[in-house]
């Protein structure tokens, strides 16, 4: 009986034992790849909207009013300087001609009658035959007469210019634009719209504008003790046109406006492109690649970053394999990589989690894996 009652107890014993719950195995810590931040000197493009416009833009305006007798041009047509493009009728503006040189004369033959009186009198007072008052008065009605001349003369000066003006000449070489005016149309020179447009398009001018942050880069990009003399250090910048396609020549940053626009709080800069072939013209609109380098960038891939609330932030390994969610100040991008300015949160050589970063938790432990160093290829490329 004793015997029984021991095996029931031991029996007892082991299916307590054997019932009892047993502590969950934690985890082990998830193996992700890592790789240290490289630091390097980067060359990054940014792309600005620009407008084109001619070394030269004239409005062509009618400076004395008639009809448009003839149009010897058409639009688009080249023309150089010096050859006609208008002819406004020129008939009133030959008659005042006539009728200017015909008072021209009459004045001349006044004044010679006038000096024939002069030298009448003049023996006739010396001999005390007439007053002397009627020789001064001879006299002054010769300087008149004279004066007449000198204003007639005017007139006749004034009467050739206006007609001269019927006869509208290019002032500089370049391309003709749209013909605002057909012949017969009446013309004048209070008209709102100009007859038509003159652009010299052996150079261009491209307009472009930067932010006020980007213009503080730019101008920390360049050694100089002026802005004029950092200009000179530019490189030269590329032209893209409307169809994405980069124009053949390349062109020299060589003006910078004087202020901001205070309603875009941007400055204008001016690129000089030669365009020999007449390939650009005004009006056209493109976009101007400028180069900036950044020395001394810290170098991370994409894949590595998260974004959250705005701000972008990667996972540095810390001590104990833990991770540290960091925020980074991106300053350009190359390929699939961020540029990024050292600061006290990142720097280089600091390790970073590459993959796996959207399961991370601030303070997670990891098991960090080497993984090739992407990072460093881009510096070495």
């Amino acid at each position: 009986m004793k015997t029984l009652l021991l095996a029931a107890v031991a029996a007892l014993t082991l299916y307590g034992c054997s019932s009892a719950p047993q502590a969950p195995t934690a985890p082990p810590p998830p193996a992700l790849p890592v790789a240290s931040i490289v630091s390097g000197t980067e060359t990054t493009y940014q792309e600005y909207p620009a407008s084109i416009e001619g070394a030269v833009n004239v409005e062509i305006r009618p400076q004395v009013s008639g009809t448009l007798d003839k149009v010897f041009v058409d639009e688009g047509a080249f023309v150089s300087a010096g050859q006609p493009i208008f002819k406004i009728n020129e008939q009133p503006y030959r008659a005042a001609l006539n009728n200017a040189l015909a008072s021209l004369h009459a004045a001349e033959a006044a004044h010679v009658n006038a000096q024939l009186e002069v030298e009448k009198l003049t023996p006739l007072v010396a001999n005390k035959v007439v007053s002397d008052y009627q020789l001064k008065t001879a006299k002054a009605a010769a300087d008149v007469a004279k004066a007449n001349i000198e204003s007639a003369k005017a007139n006749v000066a004034t009467a050739q210019i206006n007609l001269g003006y019927t006869l509208i000449k290019a002032p500089v070489s370049g391309y003709i634009g749209l013909l605002a005016k057909k012949q017969g149309s009446l013309v004048a020179p209070a008209d709102v719209a100009p007859l038509t447009q003159l652009s010299d398009v052996h150079d261009v001018h491209v307009y472009f504008s930067l932010g006020e942050k980007d213009f503080v880069a730019f101008k920390e990009q360049y050694p100089g003790a002026s802005l004029k003399d950092k200009l000179k250090n530019v490189p030269s910048v590329s032209l893209l046109l409307a169809d994405n396609t980069e124009y053949a020549k390349q062109g020299k940053i060589d003006i910078v406006d004087g202020q901001f626009d205070k309603n875009t709080g941007a400055i204008t800069l001016r690129a000089n492109f030669s365009n020999p072939d007449g390939l650009l013209r005004s009006g056209n609109t493109g976009k101007i690649r400028l180069s900036l380098s950044h020395k001394d960038a810290l170098i991370v891939p994409e894949a590595s970053t998260i974004e959250m609330q705005d701000k972008v932030f990667v996972f540095v390994v810390g001590d104990s394999s833990k991770v540290k969610k960091q925020p980074i100040d991106i300053i350009g991008k190359s390929g699939d990589h961020y540029l990024v300015k050292d600061k006290e949160a990142i720097k280089a050589g600091d390790q970073i989690v590459l993959e796996g970063i959207d399961k991370l938790q601030e303070g997670m432990v990891i098991q960090p894996q080497k993984a090739a160093d992407k990072v460093a290829a881009v510096v070495k490329k």
